[in-house]
């Protein structure tokens, strides 16, 4: 999974911690006129699609898009019929999709407020040998690290997984980030400088770019199994980074500029490590939790154990709480990945493509969240 088994982003430091083009900022491109009369919401705190903020100025047919390619890992009955009906029928124009949508589904507020944040899949230079520059290797998963998933013990432990090394015939947790990093690899992947390597991991995928032009895929194999913890607020209660300007590419800056001693305590503040695996770069988005390339601006990474991958939602998220941030982030999309540090009902991370300016736009994105749930009409 994306930056997951993380398959994770720079708004994840700000906490602790898709193949179509990304939709304009809400607000950009025509509004699409008015179709049908409006669907009457029924039930307690149900709401129409008119009452969605945004939703005129949506860009229904690229979601639409969107939800074609992510909605074939939906397990729900209802949710796979309504995608094999997306798939037959491809709406052709924005009215035609929009009609669809409204059709097809309601929205269903999640209870609560929450917090979205953002992740990508970046591109860092590399090295096939180390130097003063590039002297973080990037490590495969190693031979002695086991996950052991609890369902197979107690059918109530659905989706809770343990990762240590077996030792006296036990399960032991295996060790954080600093004693992991304090051990000769002597079978390095690659060789990167140490703060991309960092963000590499929370991102838990992306492209490394070799001296020749060689482009190859470092996707996720496994992580240690510590609980992740974003370096942004130790880093500005030590005042290294003022409150407003924790995005993720301050962070970057600062630990590049005190590369050495002084960035690897700061790094290791957060004990989860991962591990990856190099593949051919295909050209394609990373692909997520739900096995299939992530739609950019499109797919969010939900906590699998409210959400379930290949359902559709509402993002209504404004309140930016980083400078440079876009006001507000109000569209449709698709749960299609999961993410260790994505906890809670009314909480997604969203996707924002391959990239420097898709990782730019991640780093500031930490906005209050109202998240609505698209359930298929009966």
């Amino acid at each position: 999974m994306l930056r997951h088994g993380l398959v994770a982003a720079f708004a994840l430091l700000a906490l602790a911690a898709c193949t179509t083009a990304p939709p304009p900022p809400v607000g950009a491109g025509p509004i699409p006129p008015p179709v049908g009369p409006p669907v009457t919401p029924t039930g307690p705190g149900a709401v129409s699609f008119s009452d969605l903020a945004g939703w005129s100025q949506e860009d229904h047919l690229g979601a639409l898009d969107a939800f074609r390619q992510g909605c074939g890992v939906a397990k729900d009955p209802a949710l796979a019929e309504v995608c094999r009906k997306a798939r037959a029928e491809r709406p052709g124009n924005d009215d035609d999709a929009r009609r669809f949508i409204e059709a097809n589904f309601r929205p269903e507020p999640v209870p609560g407020q929450g917090l979205l944040t953002a992740y990508f899949a970046p591109e860092y230079e590399a090295r096939m040998s180390r130097s003063a520059e590039f002297s973080a290797p990037m490590r495969g998963k190693p031979d002695d690290l086991v996950t052991l998933d609890l369902a197979q013990f107690d059918p109530g432990l659905v989706g809770k997984k343990v990762t240590g090394e077996i030792e006296g015939g036990q399960v032991q947790p295996y060790p954080d980030r600093a004693a992991i990093e304090a051990t000769p690899e002597t079978r390095p992947l690659a060789w990167m400088r140490p703060e991309d390597l960092f963000f590499l991991q929370i991102q838990g995928s992306g492209i490394l770019v070799m001296p020749d032009g060689r482009r190859v895929r470092a996707a996720f194999a496994a992580h240690n199994g510590r609980p992740f913890v974003g370096i942004a607020t130790p880093m500005r209660e030590k005042g290294l980074l003022p409150d407003n300007n924790t995005s993720g590419d301050a962070i970057r800056g600062w630990l590049a500029d005190h590369r050495g001693p002084e960035a690897d305590a700061i790094m290791q503040l957060n004990p989860r490590y991962v591990f990856f695996q190099t593949l051919p770069d295909d050209g394609r988005q990373a692909v997520g939790a739900a096995g299939i390339p992530l739609p950019a601006g499109r797919a969010i990474a939900v906590d699998a154990s409210k959400h379930a991958l290949g359902e559709l939602y509402w993002l209504d998220a404004g309140a930016p709480k980083l400078a440079g941030a876009f006001p507000t982030y109000r569209r449709l999309a698709v749960a299609l990945d999961v993410g260790g540090a994505i906890k809670g009902d009314v909480r997604a991370d969203l996707y924002t493509g391959t990239g420097p300016a898709a990782g730019a736009e991640a780093g500031r994105v930490r906005h209050d969240l109202r998240l609505y749930r698209l359930v298929p009409r009966g």
